[in-house]
């Protein structure tokens, strides 16, 4: 996997089935605490047809993703429930990935921050993952 250092974070280069897909994430280990307070890894997935576009979204496409991931930067992420994990794009699948503290709340502040928006084509799974062995997964194939 190739990787580039961008102030904290990391943008990262691998392969699925032949077709790039690039991720982000901040390369630092979350405190014990914060790994208490946030045990539930949530996904929001957006599948999409790249076939023209090496798996990748075509421009109107990711210009829909880019509003929903502002909408979700700013009003949705906070440091007392919510932490960024990674995001991915590539081989026809968007992700959007967190720890939560409380899966109620979170659905409650990302309607209200996509209340005045368009209906996106999302996926959320929420799955218990107290130690971020996923988190831990992704950082472990870049420091390879």
């Amino acid at each position: 996997m190739d990787q580039k250092k961008e102030h904290k974070g990391i943008i990262g280069k691998s392969y699925e089935d032949d077709f790039p897909v690039i991720w982000r994430f901040v390369n630092e280990s979350p405190s014990t605490e914060k790994r208490k307070q946030l045990p539930w890894l949530t996904v929001i997935s957006w599948k999409y047809d790249g076939a023209d576009n090496n798996g990748m979204p075509e421009a109107t496409v990711n210009e829909k993703m880019l509003s929903l991931e502002d909408a979700l930067t700013e009003q949705v992420e906070k440091s007392d429930f919510c932490e960024h994990a990674y995001s991915r794009t590539g081989n026809n699948l968007k992700e959007f990935v967190y720890y939560i503290s409380d899966r109620d709340l979170f659905i409650e502040r990302l309607n209200k921050a996509l209340k005045a928006h368009q209906s996106y084509p999302i996926e959320i799974d929420f799955y218990e993952d107290p130690d971020w062995k996923e988190f831990y997964n992704l950082v472990n194939d870049f420091d390879k």
